[in-house]
């Protein structure tokens, strides 16, 4: 990537504002709420086979916002290649997640998938141009051990199978890092956020489909009114909505910072695992909160060391 092209990249990798620190707050619940919805839908549709499901149900949603918004998906404006390599991680992504969780567990599964954000900062750093101070790399240790306490990692009796199944969740979150930046860094960020996360569900649909159907996964009985509004929950927001919002930011904002603030996901997570599946919550869950904001806050602490570009919008 050349010198102006980082520079041109930097430039809009601005701090967050309270107006997208509101938005990325809405963004974790939903996400955190959505870790219940997958768990509640498996006992009737299988993991990849509910991805797959959800990427074909948010599809038409993001063509019809999009259209109604005057996108045009098919015009030639040098996106497709990084479109498609946005796409085939994203679907990855997905299948390393999901087959990971057949040999570790559901909590250590949603730790290792929040390395994501240090990928993110180094990504940034080598390609973007973003640079985080030694306080904001403290932030995000601090934040991702915050996630670690809260969900209750480490855990005895950990054998082969279950480091093989943190490595994938490892390698999705990885990818999930490296679609962020491609479509920070590259000819995808001028695309409008329905066309650079349009081209990512399209092309998850048959890689997904093809993991289940290698997998096996079979549905054997008709889904429950639940499990169908789930579905519809997290094809239509989720994946329809959110998604797009989240890639709208990355446009906007700084990369690091922005993955940064998902540490707080798996926290809503627990809350709403409390609230709907009566887990239990426990005063160590309240200082692994206070980690996670206090990282949060070294992270997004603007460096001193560095002057403000009057040129840049804050």
């Amino acid at each position: 990537m050349s010198t102006q092209t980082i520079s041109s990249v930097a430039a809009t990798g601005r701090a967050l504002t309270p107006g997208a620190v509101a938005i990325m707050l809405m963004l974790c619940v939903s996400w955190g709420f959505n870790q219940i919805a997958i768990k509640l839908v498996i006992s009737d549709i299988p993991p990849m086979l509910q991805a797959m499901i959800r990427s074909a149900g948010a599809l038409p949603v993001m063509l019809i916002v999009g259209w109604l918004r005057g996108v045009k998906f098919f015009e030639r404006d040098g996106t497709l290649l990084a479109g498609l390599a946005a796409g085939l991680m994203f679907g990855i992504e997905f299948v390393l997640i999901f087959s990971g969780l057949m040999f570790t567990s559901a909590s250590r599964a949603s730790v290792f998938l929040y390395t994501a954000p240090f990928f993110v900062a180094l990504g940034s750093y080598q390609f973007l141009g973003e640079r985080l101070s030694a306080l904001q790399w403290s932030g995000l240790a601090l934040s991702f051990a915050g996630v670690a306490l809260a969900i209750g990692v480490p855990q005895p009796d950990v054998d082969a199978k279950i480091l093989l199944g943190d490595l994938m969740v490892v390698g999705g979150g990885a990818l999930w890092a490296a679609t962020t930046l491609v479509a920070k860094g590259t000819a995808l960020r001028k695309a409008a956020p329905e066309k650079a996360l349009g081209y990512q569900v399209a092309l998850s649909i048959p890689i997904l489909g093809i993991a289940s159907w290698l997998a096996g996964e079979t549905v054997t009985h008709f889904p429950s009114p639940l499990s169908l509004a789930l579905m519809t929950y997290q094809a239509i927001w989720v994946v329809g909505c959110t998604f797009v919002i989240w890639f709208a930011m990355v446009k906007m904002y700084s990369a690091s910072k922005l993955s940064a603030f998902t540490f707080i996901t798996p926290l809503f997570g627990v809350v709403a695992a409390y609230i709907i599946m009566h887990d239990t919550l426990t005063p160590v869950f309240g200082v692994a909160a206070l980690l996670v904001i206090v990282g949060l806050y070294l992270v997004n602490k603007p460096d001193p060391k560095v002057t403000p570009d009057p040129n840049v919008p804050a």
